[in-house]
């Protein structure tokens, strides 16, 4: 068992769960009653839906990996794969904020912590 890949999945369903639910009312929902081209919205439309697959499956990596339902050896790659794209997506979300016209741009892109946590667990649950 890997105490490491657990608490990063647990992580991810708190990922999940605020998509769901902060995400959908708060994005989502506004950005389907906007009104901008139609097949730029569909686009967005299906982003979120990309990401919410996503964070599914990558919460479901976690969690195998972390109670060894998947080897060790297949493990690490899906591991380091996850904690990839955790890490860029963070560090992508600070750099928006640090550059956007928003007014306390971290209250309002705060994904970068859950991300940047997943990450981290997850490459502490490789490495140590």
């Amino acid at each position: 068992m890997n105490l490491y890949f657990i608490a990063a999945a647990g992580m991810g369903l708190l990922a999940c769960i605020g998509h769901f639910t902060y995400g959908v009312k708060h994005f989502l929902t506004p950005m389907l009653n906007a009104q901008f081209e139609l097949v730029a919205k569909t686009v967005l439309h299906c982003f979120f839906h990309y990401l919410s697959v996503f964070l599914v499956l990558s919460t479901l990596v976690l969690a195998s990996c972390g109670f060894e339902i998947v080897s060790k050896m297949q493990g690490l790659s899906l591991v380091l794969f996850v904690a990839l794209n955790f890490g860029i997506f963070a560090i992508w979300q600070i750099y928006i904020a640090f550059v956007s016209d928003i007014k306390a741009p971290f209250k309002h892109l705060f994904q970068w912590a859950l991300f940047l946590g997943i990450a981290t667990l997850s490459l502490m649950g490789v490495y140590l």
